[in-house]
């Protein structure tokens, strides 16, 4: 895709503008944005949907603006919401759907059954789609996608409101088909799962490309090489944010935030301790922050977080401060989507 742009009749900007990137062969790639960024009138040019402004756009070699009925034979789309057949059985969807490009009756009955036994659909495959769960109708829309053998597979949410057990079994799927030369075109608001799955992201707004990497190299870009984030109770008539400032100009501190949680409690005694011995720091899972007083700060450091403990620790002793909670670790793609598109609601 090169300097493609999108404006839509009356809009005072183009939803896509001037957006250029590749997508190799057997990648998962990820494309992320906030609402509104253009990610979606983007999927919608490469998939046929909508009809680009200016630029040029190919999937798998293929024109999808000058030529639009024979690309969509080399990809295929799953949508967020189910737009199944629901007057069909399951196999009869993903035979319609075979039948609907062409291939024979004798492929796609045996593609069908393929398809249903590698997405565990075998034993309720001519039961009502009505009585499918979240997680197997999303599994039958990709065993659907995959019945013409598309060498590009565009994922729009897919794992929205799947349980883990579905999630798992999903994700597995999708990378059989990345390790068998499919190209997958993932949009996503997780950015977990985005920085798990993905080989490389692009992070758009505003229409614009903003950053392309693989997920490690756009976290080891933001400032700071670690990430410390402290529950605190600030002394009676002190103030949260003056107490941000100091901890931020702390030095080794590259700035500092407000955010709203924080990981479980170490006590205050094993913090100089750790920060004395200048070990790794402990993995921890993130939790809500307790009501009233207390307030969560996040620290990006531009050196290892045990070294810096003592000095934190320091601050907050001098300022009366109370310290529940901490937790560390490295800066996370979220840390990056928020860094280039900001905290503002869309």
């Amino acid at each position: 895709m090169k300097e493609l742009v999108k404006r839509y009749p009356k809009a005072p900007v183009n939803a896509v503008d001037g957006l250029s990137f590749e997508v190799a062969p057997g990648e998962i790639f990820g494309l992320l944005g906030p609402n509104g960024a253009g990610k979606s009138t983007t999927i919608g040019v490469l998939t046929t949907r909508v009809k680009a402004t200016s630029g040029s756009a190919t999937v798998a070699g293929r024109d999808v603006i000058r030529d639009g009925v024979r690309a969509r034979s080399a990809f295929a789309v799953v949508p967020q919401r189910s737009n199944l057949d629901r007057s069909l059985t399951p196999r009869q969807n993903l035979r319609f759907h075979a039948a609907y490009h062409g291939f024979s009756r004798a492929y796609r009955n045996a593609r069908a059954d393929e398809l249903l036994d590698q997405f565990g659909l075998t034993e309720a495959a001519d039961k009502k789609i009505d009585f499918y769960s979240g997680g197997m109708t999303q599994r039958l829309m990709i065993a659907r996608s995959m019945m013409h053998e598309p060498t590009v597979l565009f994922l729009d949410e897919p794992t929205t409101g799947l349980d883990p057990q579905s999630r798992i079994f999903l994700w597995e799927r999708v990378r059989e088909m990345r390790d068998r030369g499919v190209t997958i075109v993932l949009t996503t608001h997780d950015m977990d799962e985005a920085a798990e799955m993905s080989d490389r992201v692009g992070i758009v707004d505003h229409g614009k490309l903003l950053a392309l990497d693989t997920p490690g190299a756009l976290t080891r870009r933001l400032s700071g090489q670690a990430v410390l984030e402290l529950t605190v109770t600030p002394a009676p008539g002190d103030d949260a944010d003056k107490l941000i400032a100091a901890l931020t100009d702390v030095d080794g501190v590259a700035r500092g935030e407000r955010v709203s949680s924080a990981g479980p409690a170490i006590p205050a005694a094993a913090l100089a301790m750790m920060a004395a011995r200048g070990g790794p720091p402990p993995t921890m899972p993130a939790m809500p922050a307790a009501d009233g007083a207390e307030v969560t700060v996040r620290l990006y450091l531009d050196r290892a977080a045990a070294a810096l403990l003592g000095p934190v620790v320091s601050v907050l002793d001098a300022r009366g401060a109370t310290l529940a909670n901490v937790q560390l670790g490295d800066p996370s793609l979220e840390d990056v989507f928020i860094d280039l598109t900001g905290r503002g609601l869309r």
